[in-house]
């Protein structure tokens, strides 16, 4: 297959990767112009990753080259540039050419899902989203990985398949496209927590403390929002919330570390500003969507408090003991 990328952020690279190794045509898109220019003429992301990017990959600024042509598309930008990004690639898009999220969130001024918005900008008839316990890193170092596909058609689950599934990537398909949005959303703020409390000085045993607690709560938000219960089950679920909040590795969970050192406002700003940070992202969104919706989630409420408002992080550590 001829596969487009949109968007060459490390996880973007790992899944090109993953997908070339499967013998698949890949072009990654980006706006950065002079990153495309620096691709064509030396065939590295070394400002990305020392990965050795395959001839079967290439790097283009140009959304219409991108786009021509091809059999399925993965979107792969920061959940808050999806929108302008799938209004940009319109013209150029064909309706019926599966779209493939990577890209977790949930947008800021509307609380729409991803799938959402992909659906109202393109009108794309097969959409497909994967989620699960994925570090990039670990992509890229071939090591065995589950994802969850949730799916809108066959065709979306047949070509995501086609594209990802091999002897270190296992997908397992599901049609709750909300559910397994909510999960890979909002573990990312889940891992803003658990930095949270490493930042205290906490063991591991107060993390899996936060991850369990974590778990039934969003089970309970699944339900208040008419999506499976038993999609915390999943790699989307427990899987990546697992991973996210119990890793360092985490971009999340190291943000949340600094506000649990109670680092200056200025030095958790400069990491804000110089790292993709979707916990924080979404931290808003999620927030936004139980408040207009009318649904209790106290455990996003002491993160926001925390987060935003600048409270004393150990207000945490109360609220884990004391909740219900």
């Amino acid at each position: 297959m001829k596969i487009s990328v949109i968007g060459t952020g490390i996880y973007g690279i790992a899944l090109s990767l993953d997908m070339a190794s499967n013998g698949h045509q890949v072009i990654m898109w980006t706006e950065n112009e002079e990153l495309a220019k620096h691709f064509q003429e030396k065939h590295d992301l070394k400002s990305i990753t020392d990965a050795i990017i395959p001839d079967a990959i290439k790097v283009t600024s140009d959304l219409k080259e991108a786009l021509e042509n091809v059999d399925f598309i993965v979107l792969a930008t920061s959940a808050k540039y999806v929108r302008t990004t799938c209004n940009n690639m319109k013209k150029y898009f064909n309706t019926l050419t599966p779209v493939c999220i990577a890209s977790k969130g949930i947008e800021n001024d509307t609380y729409s899902f991803l799938s959402d918005v992909v659906r109202s900008e393109l009108k794309a008839k097969h959409i497909a989203v994967i989620s699960g316990p994925t570090f990039a890193i670990d992509l890229i170092n071939n090591e065995p990985v589950g994802l969850s596909v949730a799916v809108t058609s066959n065709k979306a689950y047949k070509y995501t398949n086609l594209a990802f599934a091999n002897e270190r990537v296992k997908l397992r398909e599901n049609r709750d496209l909300d559910g397994t949005q909510l999960c890979g959303s909002i573990k990312n703020v889940i891992a803003i927590a658990a930095g949270i409390l490493d930042g205290l000085g906490f063991s591991e045993s107060t993390r899996a403390f936060l991850i369990t607690e974590s778990m039934h709560d969003i089970k309970e938000l699944l339900e208040k929002m008419e999506c499976n219960p038993k999609t915390i089950m999943s790699f989307a679920g427990i899987g990546d919330l697992m991973l996210t909040a119990g890793s360092p590795k985490s971009r999340n969970y190291r943000y949340g570390k600094l506000l649990g050192e109670r680092k200056i406002k200025e030095e958790i700003d400069d990491y804000l500003k110089h790292n993709t940070t979707e916990g924080y992202y979404t931290l808003l969104s999620i927030k936004g969507l139980t408040k207009n919706r009318k649904i209790k989630m106290p455990i996003i409420n002491i993160i926001y408090d925390i987060a935003i408002n600048q409270k004393d992080p150990e207000i945490l550590i109360d609220f884990l003991i004391t909740k219900a």
